[in-house]
């Protein structure tokens, strides 16, 4: 038998603690989908859902991460377009200049008002959320 469960990954919101404005984080991919994107990555076997955030930020950007808090689970069977995967996004910190490394092709930091236009997956809806969350408290409404 045959099972084509979801896939978990992570996301991770990285705001820059030691910047004006704690701007976050991105990565524009090296490999398809191409286009800017929040770190993160595939959860490997026997691997926690923390330990693949704080790896993956380490293997993407160079930097040691703080994980602050689960943000948010998104699970939309097309959220990404080479198959289905469920990411638990979380919230962390970090300090320093990241440093593209790994699936990052470069790496940007933005304030909330500069965030690029062209993000992957569903890495928009993910950072709207999180503005609402950080400005307003207001957590995401369940989707169907």
């Amino acid at each position: 038998m045959t099972y084509r469960n979801p896939i978990p990954t992570v996301d991770i919101i990285i705001e820059l603690s030691d910047r004006p404005h704690r701007p976050i984080i991105l990565i524009e991919r090296l490999n398809p989908p191409h286009g800017w994107a929040l770190p993160g990555g595939f959860v490997d076997a026997g691997e926690s859902l923390e330990t693949a955030a704080s790896r993956e930020a380490k293997e993407e950007i160079g930097l040691d991460v703080r994980l602050i808090e689960q943000f948010y689970l998104y699970s939309a069977p097309d959220r990404d377009p080479r198959q289905h995967t469920i990411s638990m996004v979380f919230i962390a910190t970090a300090a320093g200049n990241p440093i593209a490394q790994d699936d990052a092709k470069s790496v940007g930091i933005f304030a909330p008002w500069e965030i690029p236009p062209q993000l992957c997956f569903d890495h928009g809806q993910i950072i709207a959320d999180y503005l609402q969350y950080r400005y307003y408290r207001l957590r995401p409404r369940i989707r169907f």
